[in-house]
């Protein structure tokens, strides 16, 4: 029977008095200090949801053998992965390993075997559903970016010939056959029309009232196809793109929930499979997925770098939009960065590839949705990170005109709105703007949507003495949660 301190029992393996040499051992190697550990271990839980309240004594306990609650041990490799720029799993830094929970680990590595992958998300996707609470914490972990971002480039340069390599204009090498016709029934149409389904739901009612739906079809339905021998090539490409696709829906829903470590997971997997698919555009659309998790998360520098990689896997794939979309999440990684010329210059490029696109018919049908509102809902974006309000201001309210019918994009975009009236001392516009926002948050659920508000909120705090900002903390507290 495990040795028990304080109500939680001490890891296997450890030192005389249970003593935990292998989380020392990564302090020492770190630099990291007691006190900083417990600080960013706080920290990374309060942004992706937790509310822990650990201090340096906290850590002196772990170090003595007690066994951190819940998530916690994840949340610690994480801290100290970024710190070491290695991956770390909970097991290697002296805790108890779950047996219930090995996929959360499995599921952040790019791997070689295409067979183990299916595996890894049929498991993921399995244990998300259905036994949603044994997966507990699953934290986003800045440090396991690089492995699926070096993986991902090395298939790249392995596996584009010099043929390949044209003009950014140029015809496509590796695009995707063409969406099938609606009247169709094989295998490949259905999916497609699924992942049609689920894109307008998710565009009308955010990601968090769908990504069971897309997850639970994913891991039953499309997984068990890909599993099947006898698939002849040309289709078995087509599901395995379908199923990047796919996964990187599962992604960015999971994202729109809240659900960021899970998110980082599903994109990562659905990367792998994008090799299989051998679709650059895709491969480059879920880099920018990526890009705009760490950038949101915090890490623009992490996002600026995975924009950058997509870039180079996009080039000369055919698909002037998704190049557009690149740079516009490496504009947003630097507007973060509070990199004025930078940002500049990846919204010019960004224009110039929207307006080098020949129109949405010619362009891979993972980046239909694309077109110059989104470019201006990004920009606006930017503009309000580098506090050139008046710019925000006017690229923020042609988004709102644009998305009347796109309630989620509707809400963070006149957030960006309420910011620019704000940063130019126009108080109640901003507070009658934000008021708007958080009325067309009604049936929404999206974790983006409400974060851009709470961005808002928080600017509020030099005002708070003023009855009609009381008024809006209070009438939002339902929706954004207390005010920090």
């Amino acid at each position: 029977m495990a040795a028990v301190t304080n109500g939680q029992p001490r890891s296997p393996g450890k030192g005389a008095g249970g003593a935990n040499k292998a989380l020392a051992t990564a302090l020492k190697d770190a630099g990291c200090s007691y006190a900083s550990l417990a600080h960013r271990v706080n920290e990374l839980g309060r942004r992706q949801g937790v509310d822990t309240n650990y201090d340096k004594a906290s850590v002196t306990r772990w170090l003595q053998g007690q066994q951190p609650r819940g998530g916690t041990p994840e949340l610690i490799a994480a801290v100290l992965c970024e710190r070491l720029a290695r991956p770390l799993s909970p097991a290697d830094l002296g805790f108890v390993p779950d047996q219930q929970r090995p996929v959360v680990g499995r599921a952040l590595v790019y791997g070689d075997d295409v067979a183990e992958t299916l595996h890894t998300l049929a498991e993921l996707g399995s244990t998300d559903i259905s036994r949603r609470t044994l997966l507990g914490t699953v934290p986003f972990v800045a440090g396991a970016l690089t492995n699926p971002q070096r993986e991902w480039l090395l298939w790249l340069l392995e596996n584009t010939s010099p043929a390949d390599r044209v003009d950014e204009e140029g015809g496509a090498r590796l695009l995707p056959a063409p969406a099938p016709a609606p009247g169709a029934a094989g295998p490949v149409e259905q999916v497609h029309a699924m992942i049609g389904m689920f894109d307008e739901m998710d565009n009308h009612y955010g990601g968090g009232g769908v990504r069971t739906s897309i997850v639970h079809y994913l891991t039953t339905e499309l997984i068990p196809m890909l599993q099947q021998r006898g698939v002849a090539p040309a289709p078995l490409r087509e599901l395995f793109a379908a199923a990047a696709r796919l996964a990187a829906m599962a992604g960015w829903s999971s994202y729109d929930a809240g659900e960021y470590g899970l998110a980082q997971r599903y994109m990562t997997q659905g990367l792998r499979l994008c090799a299989e698919g051998r679709d650059r555009v895709l491969g480059g659309q879920i880099m920018a997925g990526l890009s705009h998790l760490a950038t949101s998360l915090g890490r623009p520098d992490e996002g600026v770098s995975l924009a950058r990689a997509g870039l180079a896997t996009a080039k000369g794939a055919g698909s002037p939009l998704g190049l557009m979309r690149l740079y516009a999440m490496t504009a947003r990684g630097h507007a973060a960065l509070g990199r004025a010329r930078e940002t500049s210059e990846a919204l010019r490029a960004a224009e110039r590839q929207l307006a080098a696109s020949r129109g949405s018919a010619e362009e891979s049908p993972w980046v239909r949705f694309l077109d110059h509102h989104y470019l201006e809902a990004e920009s606006a974006l930017c503009f309000r990170d580098l506090g050139w309000a008046a710019r925000a201001e006017d690229t923020a309210a042609q988004s709102v005109r644009a998305h009347a019918d796109r309630r989620r994009r509707q809400a963070i975009s006149r957030s960006v709105l309420a910011t620019a009236h704000l940063q130019q001392h126009r108080l109640d516009e901003a507070l009658s703007t934000a008021t708007e926002a958080l009325d067309a948050l009604s049936g929404v659920h999206s974790e983006r949507s409400i974060q851009a508000l709470r961005d808002f909120r928080g600017r509020l705090a030099p005002h708070r003495a003023e009855p009609a900002v009381q008024e809006f903390e209070r009438r939002s507290r339902p929706v954004l949660g207390a005010v920090a």
